[in-house]
């Protein structure tokens, strides 16, 4: 039986990754936002139906007295749960803006210095196609609250209740319902109730990918994210099925994902796939997943050393460290958008909320 993730050579590692938009969807997406640009609300209503972005229940635009009346709606437990998960995000956005400090110096003349400012206007973008994600929603959305952001709106097709009791959460001015180019090209141009935003960011399917990247001529964006990417770095005292786990809980968010491997022991690479196949056989996204497979692959790195300098030069979206052998040589580890050091470090923490955004760059883009 063919295993589910593919073996291959180090040498034979593809380092140079693909665009995250190929130029036919660029030259689709150019034609929506163009169109949306010149035409506006009526436009984005055009694209919304087609795309079964609106729900019978929701307008196009969804107003803060109708995000309260779908957090009060929503059951407790569920309202709990996304108080906390926002809460955490708060507390490190925090952290993180009380890092960046405003400077001033002595220069010959006078002083001079720098100063951060939050911009006037955020557009947050929430997948809501295959999956609904809440915690994109605040994601987004806290941290441009916590920045000092004074209007902050939220874009996301078929925007669910829960998705709507988290931009409650959030804080957000008001929702679009609607996604993919003409999503991101009403948020960038402003449309009926939203207004024109300084900077859009959120992650997406290529179609947002496309949009985000022609609008950044003219406003802000946070990054070009592609498909979503985890990398695995092991040695043979690791567990294979919690590897398994964890790799197919990133393949199954797109049929695009990329899962991938590294360890210093082939046994364990071969227990990986075992696990892996045992675990596809009883899990619901099984062909997605499956599908997310054939796009990654393992690798036998001969040492600690040549894991890491893989590791380094993939500079995956996420990477996760499991063993005593690769977790003490984590501080050589610099290329990534996230790490995740040991088993009880599950990549699935940072997509769901322990506090660490999980906006993060993918292609190789964590190099820069």
């Amino acid at each position: 039986m063919t295993p589910p993730l593919r073996t291959i050579n180090p040498a034979d590692v593809p380092l140079d990754r693909h665009d995250p938009i190929d130029d036919a969807t660029l030259e689709q997406a150019n034609r929506i936002v163009r169109d949306v640009e010149q035409r506006g609300e009526p436009a984005v209503r055009e694209y919304a139906e087609r795309f079964g972005d609106t729900s019978a229940e929701y307008n196009l635009f969804i107003p803060p007295e109708a995000l309260r009346a779908a957090l009060s709606a929503v059951d407790p437990g569920t309202r709990s749960l996304l108080e906390r998960v926002a809460e955490r995000i708060r507390t490190f956005a925090e952290a993180q803006r009380s890092s960046l400090r405003d400077m001033e110096i002595e220069v010959p003349g006078g002083r001079a210095g720098h100063r951060f400012t939050p911009v006037d206007t955020a557009g947050c973008y929430a997948p809501g196609g295959r999956y609904a994600l809440p915690s994109s929603v605040l994601m987004t959305a806290i941290p441009a609250r916590v920045a000092g952001v004074s209007s902050v709106w939220l874009a996301s097709p078929r925007p669910s209740s829960v998705t709507l009791a988290a931009a409650a959460i959030a804080g957000v001015d008001g929702v679009l319902s609607a996604g993919g180019a003409h999503g991101i090209a009403a948020l960038a141009a402003g449309v009926g109730d939203v207004p024109s935003c300084d900077v859009v960011v959120g992650p997406g399917n290529r179609w947002v990918t496309a949009a985000k990247s022609i609008v950044s001529q003219r406003i802000g964006i946070d990054m070009l994210a592609g498909p979503s990417e985890l990398l695995v770095l092991a040695d043979d005292d690791a567990d294979a099925g919690i590897i398994a786990a964890d790799l197919l809980a990133q393949a199954e968010h797109d049929p695009d994902a990329l899962p991938m491997l590294v360890s210093t022991s082939r046994p364990l690479i071969d227990r990986v796939n075992s696990a892996i196949a045992e675990q596809l056989a009883s899990l619901r996204t099984a062909n997605v997943a499956a599908e997310a497979l054939r796009n990654g692959f393992a690798v036998h790195a001969s040492d600690v050393d040549a894991g890491v300098d893989l590791c380094n030069r993939l500079a995956a979206e996420h990477l996760q460290v499991i063993g005593p052998t690769v977790e003490a040589a984590v501080d050589r580890l610099r290329q990534y958008g996230a790490i995740f050091i040991g088993r009880d470090s599950a990549e699935v923490f940072g997509d769901y909320g322990i506090g660490p955004n999980h906006t993060l760059p993918t292609g190789g883009r964590a190099r820069q």
